[in-house]
Parts: C-alpha cells; sequence; structure tokens
C-alpha cells in the first residue's frame, strides 16, 4: 500500500500558530501563560468532578476535549487584541479590520484619499454601502459627504451609513469597528451586494494633491481632486 502524502497545509498551519503565538507574546508577555492556565483550569475542573463522580477515564478524554477548545478561544481572543494593538494609529489601520471580517463584505480600501492622509474606505454588505474614513473629525466629515454623493450617484436606491474610525469624539474605536458595522440593519439581499459593488467600480477614484510645488512640466491626474 502506497503511504498516504502529507498534508501540505499542515506545517504552515503550524507555522502560522508559532507566528500569532510570538504576536500574542510581543504585545502582551502575560499572553500564552494565560492561555496555558485557562486550558489547564478546564482540564483540571473535568479531574475534580471525575474524582467526585468515580468517572475519572471517562471525564478527563471529555476534559481535554473542553480544554483545548477553551484554550483556543482564549488564544483567538489574544491574537485579536493584539492585531489591534499592533495596527492600532497606523495609517490604512481602519481597512486592515475590514479586510479581516467574515461573511458578504465588499471592502474597498481607500477610495478617497487626501495629501493629509485622511482616508475613506468603502463596504459594500448587507446593511447597503458603509463609508469608513480614517483621520481627525473636523477633516473627514467633508470627505465622507462628497463621498455619500459621489456614491448615490449610481446606487441612489440603496442606503449608505458613514462611520468616522479613530478615538476622537463620535469616532466608533479601532477594536469596535468590525462590531459596529455588525450591529446595522441588514437591507439588501445577497445576490443586491455583488450587484452594487459592481455598479460602484464605475466609479473614478479620488486622488491627492501631492505637498510642496508641482514640478515643471507635471500634470494633474485626472479625476477628482482634494
Amino acid at each position: 500500500m502506497a503511504n498516504k502524502p502529507a498534508d501540505p497545509e499542515r506545517p504552515g498551519r503550524v507555522k502560522q500558530l508559532r507566528m500569532i503565538a510570538q504576536i500574542i507574546s510581543k504585545a502582551n508577555p502575560k499572553g500564552m501563560p494565560i492561555v496555558f492556565a485557562s486550558a489547564i483550569a478546564t482540564l483540571a475542573v473535568f479531574i475534580v468532578l471525575g474524582l467526585v463522580t468515580g468517572y475519572l477515564w471517562q471525564l478527563i478524554i471529555l476534559g481535554v476535549m473542553f480544554a483545548v477548545t477553551v484554550g483556543m478561544v482564549v488564544f483567538g481572543q489574544l491574537a485579536q487584541k493584539a492585531q489591534y494593538s499592533m495596527l492600532d494609529g497606523q495609517p490604512g489601520a481602519a481597512a486592515a479590520i475590514l479586510q479581516s471580517m467574515r461573511g458578504n463584505w465588499e471592502v474597498t480600501p481607500h477610495v478617497a484619499v487626501t495629501r493629509d492622509q485622511d482616508v475613506v474606505h468603502r463596504v459594500v454588505g448587507y446593511p447597503g454601502i458603509v463609508l469608513v474614513s480614517e483621520g481627525p473629525g473636523n477633516r473627514v466629515q467633508k470627505m465622507l459627504v462628497a463621498e455619500k454623493k459621489r456614491v448615490q450617484r449610481v446606487a441612489a436606491d440603496v442606503p449608505v451609513y458613514d462611520i468616522q474610525c479613530g478615538d476622537g469624539e463620535g469616532q466608533v474605536p479601532l477594536r469596535k469597528l468590525q462590531r459596529h458595522l455588525m450591529k446595522l440593519p441588514r437591507n439588501i439581499k445577497k445576490q443586491a451586494v455583488s450587484e452594487v459593488n459592481y455598479r460602484l467600480r464605475a466609479l473614478p477614484q479620488t486622488l491627492p494633491v501631492p505637498k510642496g510645488p508641482m514640478p515643471r512640466g507635471a500634470r494633474m491626474p485626472r479625476g477628482k481632486i482634494r
């Protein structure tokens, strides 16, 4: 009988888990000990129950399964927190969080950009169209209003939401961005998500004006300039 070929994805998964564990340890030195402690504590509870009830080996097997599950849940939560801590304050952080969302979400980053590096990202999902900005509230509000008018030219029948991502007053913190989007009402069906996104692709991207004097002979890029 021929030997069964090794799963090529398995080494990649192990390596990926190691990399995530290193990220967790860097962001929180107590992170991985917490993961192991939660798993061991879960197993200990089942061992005690086994000793009390007389079903020790049965509960040990069940406890191992629950311990692994609890450990992975804690591992995932700490990995998410580590990701937020690494991205917080970085340009394009909101786009990275949006693109990691699960489900039927069509994300188009940097649909509007200014020379101050304020940006607006566009998300199409069951709520409709969601515009997410990064930057100070007094600057990005005008961008959101302008972008909302742009998308309504080709999708006037679709609800449009605008969200300011940041730590300022009235803004949604990066760590709560995904949860905020998930709470929005469902207004369009699955088939309409792709249709709306296709219509929005026809819109030209807004380009920033570079800082400093324009070089001689240089031409301004076509499209709407902010």
